[in-house]
């Protein structure tokens, strides 16, 4: 990782662009599982057991990180387990086996590898000590449907809401109860040993039950709530989940007393990841206003939203303003083009700014994987209008077909990491420099 220049100049665009790809890498390291446990985070080494189960995009980094830590508090890595992330996210550990399985779509891989967990925490004692490693993603990845439900089943349930445009908090309510291990039922599973959970937020508002749809953690939904979410977005509701759904009461109480010894911890959100990005350009010499770490709404038009709010700041402007956020926005799919929410967000922004100068912006998704595309998301540039008009690239087009990744592609605009294999989700960056500048 570089660290961020204290002298940068801003007369030159490509240094610019640098500049803000290393504070993107900035705001990344501030949230990877190498940096956030410490061994005063450790809970007591039990009588018992040490059974480790997780599931997320940054769960095998979480699970390497554990062992390290515990071995250096412990003496040795008296542990057990595993964990699921998505493929090509894995990382490597000696005694927690690391499992790879489909995401955003769930598959027969992420079944197993929930059944396997459920079954590692059965018959577990007082004695015994559960450690949750939660991050996003896990939702997907743990997937193992209600009695009577078919993997199919949820499958095509799953695709129909992250195509709808509704928001995660609502998809994860519907993914809740339709699960034999979400909304706690695996830390009711694990009872009578204790469950620690440490977790990294992917959520708007870091609600741990919203995490990987809350695995450990009581869920206050209910199965009415789920139903009247399909029905609201027109989802075809199957005859046995909508059963399920009007029957369905096996869900763990927030007061219930299988939770009362259990810990959580959150170890990194959002907000983390934009105060790292904040300190380090304050550095720089660059003012910076947050907007917020939990937005949520369409992509593109939270984009448009804030590029017109860059435009109405640089009237006035007489030194440089960055502008951050951070959160999760949402797509709604009508078109069958390439794209994810980040790059959506700043083509929309670009419908905006267009020729603008002085104004660059940057928007990814914090795992490295922006919706289902192998780039994080992308930057533009005020120098990227003239190709724009060259290619003759019309965005509005792009954005009809839902295209915005094949848009960046054509500009080499593309920001390609590679899994980071952590998650707080969106991190977007607006540098707003004088017209005179």
């Amino acid at each position: 990782m570089h660290a961020l220049s204290n002298s940068l100049s801003f007369d030159h665009p490509t240094e610019v662009n640098v500049w803000l790809r290393q504070l993107a890498t900035t705001a990344v390291s501030a949230v990877h599982p190498d940096t956030l446990l410490s061994a005063g985070q450790l809970p007591p080494r039990p009588s018992g057991r040490t059974v480790v189960i997780g599931a997320g995009k940054a769960a095998a980094a979480m699970a390497a990180a554990f062992e390290r830590t515990w071995a250096d508090a412990y003496d040795d890595a008296d542990l057990s387990g595993l964990v699921v992330t998505r493929y090509g996210h894995g990382a490597e550990c000696r005694h927690i086996e690391v499992l790879e399985a489909s995401h955003p779509m769930p598959d027969e891989l992420g079944e197993k590898a929930a059944q396997r967990m459920l079954d590692s925490v059965a018959g577990l004692t007082g004695n015994d000590l559960v450690v949750a490693l939660i991050s996003g993603g896990g939702s997907a990845l743990m997937t193992l449907p209600a009695p009577g439900l078919t993997l199919q089943q949820k499958q095509a349930i799953n695709k129909t809401l992250l195509r709808c445009g509704a928001p995660i908090r609502e998809i994860n309510t519907v993914r809740r109860h339709l699960s034999r291990v979400k909304g706690g039922r695996l830390a009711v599973a694990a009872h009578p040993a204790r469950v620690i959970t440490y977790l990294i937020s992917d959520v708007p508002g870091d609600d741990p039950a919203l995490i990987a749809s809350g695995p450990t953690i009581p869920d206050a939904t209910t199965p009415m709530d789920a139903l009247e979410i399909l029905e609201r977005y027109s989802i075809d509701i199957p005859e046995a989940v909508r059963r399920h759904l009007l029957s369905d009461d096996t869900a763990p109480k927030p007061h219930s007393p299988e939770f009362g010894l259990d810990r959580t911890i959150i170890q990194a959100r959002a907000f983390d990841a934009l105060r790292a990005a904040e300190a380090s350009a304050n550095l720089a010499g660059v003012a910076v206003r947050v907007l917020g770490d939990d937005l949520e709404g369409e992509a593109r038009e939270l984009g448009a939203e804030h590029a017109t709010m860059a435009l109405k700041l640089q009237k006035d402007l007489k030194e440089p303003l960055l502008i951050l956020s951070g959160g999760e926005t949402s797509v709604t799919v009508s078109g069958e083009g390439r794209g994810g929410r980040n790059v959506e967000y700043l083509l929309g922004a670009i419908s905006v700014l267009q020729g603008a100068s002085n104004i660059h912006a940057l928007a990814i998704d914090t795992d490295g994987i922006d919706g289902s595309e192998d780039n994080a998301g992308a930057i533009f540039g005020p120098n990227d209008w003239s190709r724009v008009q060259a290619l003759k690239l019309d965005p509005a087009s792009y954005l009809a077909r839902n295209d915005a990744y094949s848009f960046f592609e054509a500009l080499d605009g593309l920001i390609i990491t590679g899994p980071t294999r952590t998650n707080v989700n969106d991190f977007r960056a607006i540098l707003v420099l004088p017209k005179s500048m």
